[in-house]
């Protein structure tokens, strides 16, 4: 064999950047399978072939019996596997001993040069195509080593062809990519020699060279984007620490700063906007929030809801899930089109969020007092000086035992406002067991229009124009209401009252005793304070 063929190897191994002895052992396995198609070819042999010369010569490898079958028995031993299916063994159904079998018994196998004079046209043919094949391997070996560690990583290509199913895209010579359909934003078109930023969403080795996925919808493409614009996330001050993405309409990202003195969300936005304009502008116009971190989950989840302004967040560490008070102006600003604002704050975040306006958050909180109170047996009437009535309820009811307070049950209001616009004779039929359903409704409709009527006018009554007092007064029996355990129990302020009343007059009489003026001065020495003499013994 000629130099000029270890030449022309050389070059070819330098153009495709393949390692020369690749190409020279290539070469070897052409020339031992174009001799293994000799008519009288050994059963085992190997080619040599010099590096210097371009030399070749063909061995025969005599290997005895007994070692033939036990490199068999090896053989199978090692190739056979577990069917995962079946839960069987399976063994080859071709064995095939290796070269590396050949090696390891090389010194019980005897060698005799069996090179043939002339392998002849179809030799060369068979050399030639082992050649092609084993160059088609070693690059795409080469090529699935290059991007199998790159998975993650920004890559720009420009758009080969597209249909229904996937756009293919050329990052390279040679080198392809697939964006699938699933992979793809909503709403984006991708033209021919179009060029485009996408991140290795995977790479697998396959007959055909690597396949290489790339994705336009996941979160990591904003990472990379702003790392490439963001020279401070590029030095690793600012950090992303989190993505909520809904491609193609709004992302969100969290960021944190590592060094003192650097603001993460101004370095991300640039000077006038300039940074994330680009980002922006390469993600087609979708909107980016750009939040910062805060390791407070209430001030974090605040911050997440941005644009919205919150104004209170209450958090439950143990089923991480918070709920945000809103101003009600605010309400469908937290929550977004379709829910995607909260939606992507909660996916940020990683905590349930539940949001409520101020307005929904105060009569829930009512609710949850009332039936707290009400557990407790504390009358539902509120007086008009805006406190609740302190008396005990009756058994089954809400309110206590005065019956202005319990004609309150049929209205939608606990204050005893109503009251004003009642008569006695109506309380009492309110209180009537009997009472006709559209009697009912009739007094009930007509004092809520003339309550209604009063805020309208802003007239309604002062505090202390509705004489709680005197309603109360008209019932002497109900003055005590029993409570539910059948104790009489007098009203709480009213015994306050009174207690402070009797400290006082006790008080005042013990004063009066002091004060009392003697006969004469010196029995109020003598009660004072021992004589002298008795002082000086």
């Amino acid at each position: 064999m000629s130099r000029e063929i270890l030449e022309a190897m050389g070059a070819l191994a330098r153009e495709k950047g393949i390692a020369p002895d690749k190409l020279q052992h290539a070469l070897e396995d052409a020339l031992l399978s174009a001799y293994k198609k000799q008519p009288d070819a050994a059963k085992y042999a190997k080619v040599q072939l010099d590096a210097e010369t371009g030399d070749y010569r063909v061995i025969e490898l005599i290997v005895p019996d007994r070692l033939e079958a036990h490199m068999i028995v090896e053989t199978i031993d090692e190739n056979t596997y577990l069917d995962a299916e079946t839960g069987e063994f399976v063994e080859p159904e071709e064995v095939e001993i290796g070269a590396d079998k050949f090696e390891e018994y090389a010194d019980q196998i005897e060698e005799q040069d069996v090179t043939p004079d002339d392998f002849g046209r179809i030799a060369a043919q068979t050399a030639k195509q082992v050649i092609l094949q084993r160059v088609r391997e070693a690059e795409r070996d080469m090529m699935f080593e290059e991007y199998r560690d790159r998975v993650g990583e920004l890559v720009t290509g420009i758009v080969q062809q597209k249909d229904a199913r996937y756009t293919l895209i050329q990052l390279r010579e040679r080198v392809e990519a697939l964006l699938p359909k699933s992979e793809q934003v909503d709403g984006e078109r991708y033209e021919h020699n179009q060029r485009v930023k996408a991140v290795i969403k995977e790479v697998s080795a396959s007959t055909k060279g690597p396949s290489i996925i790339v994705s336009r919808r996941d979160g990591e493409l904003i990472k990379k984007l702003f790392e490439l614009e963001v020279p401070e996330i590029a030095d690793g001050l600012v950090e992303i620490a989190n993505v909520a993405r809904e491609p193609g309409y709004r992302s969100k990202i969290a960021v944190v700063s590592h060094a003192d003195g650097v603001d993460p969300v101004g370095a991300c936005v640039g000077p006038r906007g300039s940074r994330v304009r680009m980002v922006v502008s390469e993600l087609r116009g979708e909107k980016i929030d750009i939040i910062p971190y805060n390791d407070e989950p209430a001030r974090f989840v605040a911050k997440a809801l941005s644009p919205a302004r919150v104004r209170e967040v209450l958090v439950d560490d143990d089923a991480r899930q918070a709920t945000v008070i809103v101003p009600d102006d605010q309400l469908s600003l937290a929550i977004g089109r379709e829910g995607q604002n909260a939606r992507l704050a909660a996916r940020l975040t990683g905590w349930r969020i539940d949001i409520k306006s101020e307005t929904d958050f105060a009569q829930s909180s009512g609710e949850e007092t009332f039936e707290q109170e009400q557990e407790s047996g504390r009358c539902a009437a509120v007086l008009s000086n805006g406190r609740r009535c302190p008396n005990a309820t009756e058994p089954g009811t809400r309110f206590c035992g005065l019956s202005p307070h319990q004609a309150l049950s049929v209205f939608n209001t606990n204050s005893v406002v109503v009251l004003a616009h009642l008569s006695d004779e109506e309380i009492d039929f309110l209180n009537n067991p009997a009472a006709l359903d559209e009697d009912v409704t009739e007094i009930v409709t007509r004092v809520e229009a003339q309550v209604a009527e009063d805020e309208a006018a802003g007239a309604l009554p002062e505090d202390g124009e509705v004489d709680v007092d005197a309603l109360e007064a008209e019932d002497a029996e109900a003055a005590e209401v029993p409570a539910a355990g059948g104790e009489p129990v007098a009203d709480a302020a009213e015994a306050e009252a009174a207690e402070v009343a009797g400290v006082e007059e006790e008080a005042a009489e013990v004063a009066a005793e002091l004060t009392e003026e003697p006969a004469t001065g010196d029995a109020i020495v003598e009660d004072a304070a021992p004589s002298e003499p008795e002082a000086a013994s």
